[in-house]
């Protein structure tokens, strides 16, 4: 089966393709040769999800799967959820963002948070929705090189090292994406 993965992010593509099984063969947005930004204007992770999802089958024809991710703080009400890509501004600038963030929780004792994300899949002209979480803290200051986004300031429950500490084996069994994932994986060999 050949899925395209609506993304131009080569570590996200990495991270997904290390849980397919190898009858799924993945393509992603350069391999189908879209070179455009896909809007991601809904007011939900999830609606970002299928919006992506709606523009590759629409605009190339494929049966397709997109995620949206974003990283809810308790003391933020949630925030930056949504907009965690370009929290600190349109560039999606990962440090910038981090950086904005440590000092949004730099008087805040409650540095709880979730990394949420939502998979739409759209397959043979239905689309099902899959989502996983990461429960964790904001840590006060950026631990380790591995990973991207805000991956250096997550320490998930249950660990003493931040997402971007952890092996990428790690990560995706116990981290937000790779839940989802593997419920679409479920749903596909299903």
């Amino acid at each position: 089966m050949k899925l395209v993965f609506a993304t131009h992010n080569l570590n996200k593509l990495k991270e997904v393709q290390s849980l397919l099984p190898p009858d799924i063969t993945l393509l992603s947005l350069d391999d189908i040769n879209c070179r455009e930004d896909i809007p991601e204007t809904a007011d939900t992770i999830a609606g970002n999800a299928v919006q992506k999802a709606d523009y590759i089958r629409e605009n190339y024809g494929y049966d397709c799967f997109a995620d949206d991710t974003g990283l809810e703080v308790e003391a933020l009400n949630g925030a930056p959820g949504v907009y965690s890509a370009r929290y600190a501004g349109a560039a999606k600038n990962a440090e910038a963002n981090m950086e904005k963030l440590l000092s949004e929780l730099q008087d805040k004792e409650n540095r709880s948070a979730r990394f949420k994300t939502v998979i739409a899949l759209h397959l043979r002209g239905e689309t099902r929705l899959f989502e996983g979480i990461a429960e964790g803290q904001i840590t006060e200051k950026k631990r380790g090189d591995q990973g991207f986004g805000y991956d250096p300031v997550f320490l998930p429950d249950g660990y003493t090292e931040t997402f971007a500490q952890l092996t990428l084996d790690t990560k995706n069994r116990i981290g937000h994406r790779g839940k989802a994932i593997r419920l679409l994986i479920d749903f596909l060999k299903g």
